[in-house]
Protein backbone atom coordinates (compact mmCIF):
# COMPACT_ATOMS: atom_id res chain seq x y z
CA UNK A 1 0.00 0.00 0.00
CA UNK A 2 1.33 3.43 -0.62
CA UNK A 3 2.24 5.83 2.17
CA UNK A 4 -0.58 6.45 4.35
CA UNK A 5 -1.73 9.35 6.94
CA UNK A 6 -0.28 8.24 10.68
CA UNK A 7 -4.21 8.47 11.88
CA UNK A 8 -6.69 6.99 9.92
CA UNK A 9 -10.26 6.16 10.96
CA UNK A 10 -12.44 3.16 9.67
CA UNK A 11 -16.16 3.75 9.99
CA UNK A 12 -19.07 1.94 8.93
CA UNK A 13 -20.38 3.95 5.66
CA UNK A 14 -23.61 3.24 5.71
CA UNK A 15 -24.79 3.87 9.28
CA UNK A 16 -26.34 7.84 9.91
CA UNK A 17 -24.80 7.66 13.49
CA UNK A 18 -21.62 6.89 12.27
CA UNK A 19 -21.78 9.40 9.24
CA UNK A 20 -23.05 11.97 12.76
CA UNK A 21 -19.73 10.93 14.38
CA UNK A 22 -17.41 11.61 11.30
CA UNK A 23 -19.14 14.98 10.58
CA UNK A 24 -18.16 15.31 14.41
CA UNK A 25 -14.57 14.81 14.09
CA UNK A 26 -14.04 16.49 10.96
CA UNK A 27 -15.27 20.13 12.64
CA UNK A 28 -13.43 19.14 15.87
CA UNK A 29 -10.11 17.61 14.70
CA UNK A 30 -8.07 21.05 14.72
CA UNK A 31 -4.82 19.80 13.46
CA UNK A 32 -7.08 18.38 10.46
CA UNK A 33 -4.36 14.73 11.43
CA UNK A 34 -7.41 12.59 11.09
CA UNK A 35 -8.38 10.73 7.76
CA UNK A 36 -11.00 8.61 6.87
CA UNK A 37 -12.16 5.27 5.15
CA UNK A 38 -15.26 2.99 5.12
CA UNK A 39 -14.92 -0.11 6.44
CA UNK A 40 -17.00 -1.13 2.83
CA UNK A 41 -14.30 0.64 0.99
CA UNK A 42 -11.52 -0.93 -0.98
CA UNK A 43 -9.00 1.24 0.91
CA UNK A 44 -10.79 0.05 4.40
CA UNK A 45 -10.64 -3.55 3.33
CA UNK A 46 -6.83 -3.27 2.43
CA UNK A 47 -5.77 -1.89 5.65
CA UNK A 48 -7.71 -4.56 7.62
CA UNK A 49 -6.00 -7.11 5.71
CA UNK A 50 -2.47 -5.61 5.95
CA UNK A 51 -2.89 -5.34 9.94
CA UNK A 52 -4.68 -9.09 10.54
CA UNK A 53 -8.41 -7.55 11.24
CA UNK A 54 -11.26 -9.60 10.11
CA UNK A 55 -12.62 -7.38 6.69
CA UNK A 56 -16.56 -8.66 8.38
CA UNK A 57 -16.39 -7.65 11.58
CA UNK A 58 -18.78 -4.15 10.98
CA UNK A 59 -19.73 -3.98 14.53
CA UNK A 60 -16.26 -1.68 15.37
CA UNK A 61 -15.07 1.30 13.87
CA UNK A 62 -11.39 0.95 14.09
CA UNK A 63 -8.85 3.71 14.69
CA UNK A 64 -4.94 3.31 12.99
CA UNK A 65 -2.85 5.74 15.13
CA UNK A 66 1.05 5.37 14.96
CA UNK A 67 0.73 2.18 13.50
CA UNK A 68 -1.20 1.05 16.42
CA UNK A 69 -4.58 -0.51 15.50
CA UNK A 70 -7.60 0.47 18.45
CA UNK A 71 -11.06 -0.88 18.05
CA UNK A 72 -14.48 -0.69 20.02
CA UNK A 73 -14.25 1.70 22.94
CA UNK A 74 -10.83 1.82 22.83
CA UNK A 75 -10.96 2.93 19.30
CA UNK A 76 -13.43 6.01 20.07
CA UNK A 77 -11.58 7.25 23.42
CA UNK A 78 -8.46 7.42 20.85
CA UNK A 79 -10.22 9.42 18.79
CA UNK A 80 -11.18 11.67 21.26
CA UNK A 81 -8.09 12.06 22.41
CA UNK A 82 -6.41 13.16 19.41
CA UNK A 83 -9.28 15.98 19.03
CA UNK A 84 -8.01 17.70 23.03
CA UNK A 85 -9.79 20.16 24.90
CA UNK A 86 -13.29 18.68 26.69
CA UNK A 87 -13.26 15.64 24.22
CA UNK A 88 -9.53 14.39 25.07
CA UNK A 89 -10.31 15.27 28.86
CA UNK A 90 -13.52 13.16 28.74
CA UNK A 91 -11.82 10.14 26.54
CA UNK A 92 -8.24 10.14 29.76
CA UNK A 93 -11.55 9.75 31.97
CA UNK A 94 -12.76 7.31 29.97
CA UNK A 95 -9.98 5.22 29.03
CA UNK A 96 -9.47 4.93 33.25
CA UNK A 97 -13.13 2.76 33.09
CA UNK A 98 -11.72 -1.02 32.84
CA UNK A 99 -11.81 -2.06 28.99
CA UNK A 100 -14.23 -4.81 29.88
CA UNK A 101 -16.62 -2.58 31.53
CA UNK A 102 -16.28 -0.42 28.47
CA UNK A 103 -16.86 -3.11 25.69
CA UNK A 104 -20.13 -4.23 26.31
CA UNK A 105 -21.72 -0.82 26.33
CA UNK A 106 -19.95 -0.41 23.43
CA UNK A 107 -21.45 -3.59 21.67
CA UNK A 108 -24.53 -2.88 22.87
CA UNK A 109 -24.48 0.80 21.12
CA UNK A 110 -23.22 -0.86 18.02
CA UNK A 111 -25.60 -3.71 17.51
CA UNK A 112 -28.80 -1.47 17.88
CA UNK A 113 -26.94 1.60 15.39
CA UNK A 114 -29.72 0.50 12.62
CA UNK A 115 -32.11 0.25 14.46
CA UNK A 116 -31.78 3.35 16.71
CA UNK A 117 -30.19 5.86 13.75
CA UNK A 118 -30.91 3.81 10.39
CA UNK A 119 -29.41 2.92 7.82
CA UNK A 120 -28.48 4.06 4.46
CA UNK A 121 -28.05 2.15 1.04
CA UNK A 122 -25.21 4.65 0.13
CA UNK A 123 -21.68 5.78 1.61
CA UNK A 124 -21.62 9.49 3.17
CA UNK A 125 -20.47 11.54 0.49
CA UNK A 126 -18.00 14.03 1.78
CA UNK A 127 -18.33 17.51 1.06
CA UNK A 128 -15.39 18.95 -1.58
CA UNK A 129 -13.82 20.75 1.33
CA UNK A 130 -13.87 17.82 3.65
CA UNK A 131 -12.56 15.83 0.27
CA UNK A 132 -8.98 15.81 0.83
CA UNK A 133 -9.52 13.70 4.08
CA UNK A 134 -11.08 10.88 2.75
CA UNK A 135 -8.96 8.03 1.44
CA UNK A 136 -11.56 6.47 -0.55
Amino acid sequence: MPHQPNSILLFDGVCHMCHSAVQFVLRHNRGQDIFFASLQSDTGKQLLAAHGYPENSLQSVVFFDGGTLYTKSDAALQVGKKLGGGGGALSLLGLAIPRFLRDPVYLWIARNRYRWFGKSEHCFLPTPAMRARFLD
